[in-house]
């Protein structure tokens, strides 16, 4: 099962997730449907080899593997499915060094997409 990026990576794009993929499967979108496409980070499910190095990298907790997406989310599964059909809009993701979030921020950025940060 692959791994997927969640919409808790919206406007975050922290990269630790992209110095720790050993098949450079994380991509970003550079097309030109921003409505769909919001502005984080995706894995292209058919490169992923599963290795779930990706998961504790992400300081968003945005990373899950495709069975347990929270049905909240559910969307985000075929969102990231989309980078094989449209890999013409979308370029790997270079690591970038960022400040990491608080706990608070992370709390906060689940509260925001409706999902319970408790559970």
């Amino acid at each position: 099962m692959p791994w997927v990026i969640t919409r808790l990576c919206t406007d975050c794009l922290d990269t630790g997730c992209v110095s720790v993929c050993p098949v450079d499967c994380i991509y970003e979108y550079i097309g030109p449907d921003k409505a769909q496409f919001r502005n984080q980070l995706y894995i292209n499910p058919d490169e992923c080899i599963d290795c779930g190095a990706c998961e504790p990298e992400c300081p968003w907790q945005a990373i899950f593997e495709a069975p347990a997406v929270p049905e909240l989310f559910a969307d985000d599964t075929e969102l990231n499915r989309k980078v094989v059909d449209l890999s013409d809009q979308f370029k790997i993701k270079t690591f970038q060094a960022t400040e990491h979030p608080t706990p608070e921020q992370v709390a906060e950025n689940k509260r925001k997409w409706g999902l319970n940060p408790d559970a």
